[in-house]
């Protein structure tokens, strides 16, 4: 992919050296199979113990098992998914809130299937982000899919809905429709594709979006292999739980006394003084608002959540009145958030894309620092032995012109599928790197890496 007027072309193989000097032990994987660093990334995940984390993996296994009971387990099932985050703490949450049949989450799911098969694992934890409007660019996003060179509006939204709303916004009801807009005749794929979904209404697309990819994954993989999804709405209702327990660590150090969550934002502006800018941006503190279908971004000012003019928003950041927005659907985390209680607090690995893979450690790094040394102390000694806490595990496996409703359709099992990937090179898997060449912010990282302005021995890059 070329750069702009007057640049060089930045190439995949900058990427790999990126990668490669940012987490060194990818060295080994670039000319190995797929199958290997699939299994890697599901493989030796080491987490610090305390009271704090111990806590905080007890709310993640009950919020593992309630939606493992929504996806049809019963309790005996659902108890054994909520052990193995805790024998395997890993979490996908590459690919957002995206039908599973898409280019954009299709490929990355396989490599997840690939991991946890080799290591004879049952249950698939994926986080899918939802707070995504429905279209992200001009005809890509959760709203369109791809079939087989036709351009498909899932719900049969108009484009300015799609524009302006979120896919977590209770604002329906939803339906797949599945409504051609480029064909002028019906498609084969999306014919047998909608025969396939559920018929039924949603109070939000991301509702839809779950239950679909619960009867394609259902449908397409062995029962040995179970998907458990859940979204931003879900991660809101763990947040809420921690917040009705005085004595949970968000009760009592990052809002109150503790006061860590003003610490995190100041410890974010100076990151954006340097040469991580733009990896973690304040776009929003901690939650957005949620309003008509729609997030809007809010501001910590004087110990409350405030809002715009257009969207007024006015909610004190203590327990209370945090836990009760989360449970009323007026407030849902931020990525911050998200990986605070699904990750960072209780020593999860998560996998990410392109940005993830750098924004995610930062965010170790900028709670790390948030925290007091003698209140904190156990839980500072917990992350420090963490290892590996967060990995490329989203587009690691990206072919060239794909179609997974064509390569579904001749193969028909997907660990098939798979199994057939698994064998490439990591190297040849991950093809042009294409998301990530394309990110300017990707061409800052590579400068400052080859200047050694960035380096491993980073003070923020210590937690990664």
């Amino acid at each position: 992919m070329s750069g702009s007027f007057g640049e060089p072309c930045f190439s995949a193989s900058q990427i790999r050296q990126a990668l490669t000097l940012l987490m060194p032990k990818l060295q080994k994987f670039w000319q190995r199979p797929l199958l290997d660093y699939a299994h890697a990334v599901y493989d030796d995940v080491h987490r610090g113990h305390c009271s704090v984390r111990n806590d905080a993996i007890g709310r993640l296994q009950m919020l593992v098992r309630s939606v493992a009971i929504r996806a049809g387990a019963d309790e005996d099932q659902a108890l054994d998914a909520a052990r193995q985050i805790s024998e395997v703490p890993v979490l996908q949450s590459g690919p957002h809130s995206f039908l599973i049949v898409d280019p954009e989450a299709f490929y990355t799911h396989l490599f997840s299937a690939l991991g946890l098969s080799s290591h004879k694992r049952r249950w698939y934890l994926y986080f899918g982000c939802s707070t995504v409007k429905f279209t992200e660019s001009p005809g890509k996003g959760p709203g369109w899919l791809d079939a087989g060179g036709d351009l498909i509006n899932v719900f049969g939204l108009s484009k300015r809905r799609m524009g302006s709303t979120n896919l977590c916004g209770r604002n329906g009801p939803y339906q797949f429709e599945l409504s051609p807009t480029t064909a002028t005749a019906p498609n084969p794929y999306a014919a047998l594709l909608r025969t396939e979904l559920p018929d039924a209404t949603f109070p939000t697309a991301a509702d839809a979006i779950i239950a679909a990819n619960q009867a394609l994954w259902k449908k397409s993989f062995p029962l040995s292999l179970q998907l458990l999804q859940f979204n931003d709405v879900d991660v809101g209702d763990l947040v809420a739980d921690h917040f009705e327990d005085p004595d949970s660590w968000l009760s009592r150090r990052f809002t109150g006394d503790g006061q860590a969550a003003e610490r995190m934002l100041s410890i974010i502006d100076a990151l954006n003084e340097g040469p991580w800018a733009g990896w973690i941006r304040r776009t929003t503190d901690f939650f957005w608002g949620l309003v008509d279908g729609r997030i809007v971004p809010l501001h910590l000012d004087c110990g409350v959540l405030t809002g715009s003019t257009s969207a007024p928003f006015s909610i004190p950041l203590t327990p209370e009145h945090l836990a009760r927005s989360l449970r009323q659907r007026q407030l849902v985390p931020n990525l911050l958030t998200m990986a605070l209680v699904t990750s960072i607090l209780p020593g999860i690995r998560l996998l990410g894309g392109s940005r993830q893979t750098v924004y995610h450690p930062l965010m170790r790094y900028v709670v790390a620092a948030s925290l007091d040394a003698n209140h904190d102390r156990a839980l500072l000694t917990a992350m420090r032995e963490d290892s590996h806490a967060s990995m490329w595990g989203h587009r690691v496996l990206r072919p060239a012109n794909a179609s997974p409703l064509q390569e579904t359709e001749e193969v028909g099992h997907w660990l098939a599928v798979a199994a057939a990937y698994g064998e490439q090179p990591l190297e040849v898997a991950a093809g042009d790197l294409g998301f990530f060449t394309a990110d300017p912010i990707w061409r800052e990282m590579y400068g400052h890496l080859t200047s050694q302005r960035i380096t491993t021995a980073s003070p923020e890059w210590r937690w990664a």
